[in-house]
């Protein structure tokens, strides 16, 4: 079992879920098969596909989209190579930065913080950098 953390926003989504369509309790499973039971692969797929047809979505979407859409989403948002192992439950960052793709709006908004350390002089990161070369 792994605990993670969601947006606020999707309490209400998330709530609704729980309430009709997980197994009860504690330990019970987010998503289940047919009368509550183990959901295997056939019967998650015959769910996925209606699903996916119901909200109007092009089959080339395929459900591990949704995951990789999420955790490039998370990465953007700022998490680290190791928050996002954490959050997917992998053991080596190789796997972790697949997800860690460059974004457009993420190169836009590096370029403008560095812009930002050149105008001011470079803050603490040159102050580091300048004591290490005085050191030379």
């Amino acid at each position: 079992m792994r605990s993670v953390s969601f947006p606020a926003e999707l309490l209400d989504a998330v709530t609704h879920h729980l309430e009709h369509f997980a197994a009860p309790g504690r330990d019970g499973h987010v998503f289940v098969g047919p009368q509550c039971g183990q959901l295997r692969r056939s019967n998650f797929r015959d769910d996925w596909v209606k699903a996916r047809k119901g909200a109007g979505v092009t089959a080339e979407l395929h459900f591990h989209d949704l995951r990789h859409t999420g955790n490039t989403l998370a990465s953007t948002a700022g998490a680290s190579t190791r928050e996002l192992m954490t959050r997917m439950g992998h053991s080596s960052s190789r796997a972790a930065l697949i997800y860690q793709h460059m974004t457009s709006d993420r190169d836009r908004a590096i370029a403008d913080r560095l812009g930002a350390m050149i105008r001011d002089g470079g803050g603490a990161a040159a102050d580091s950098a300048r004591a290490r070369l005085d050191q030379r």
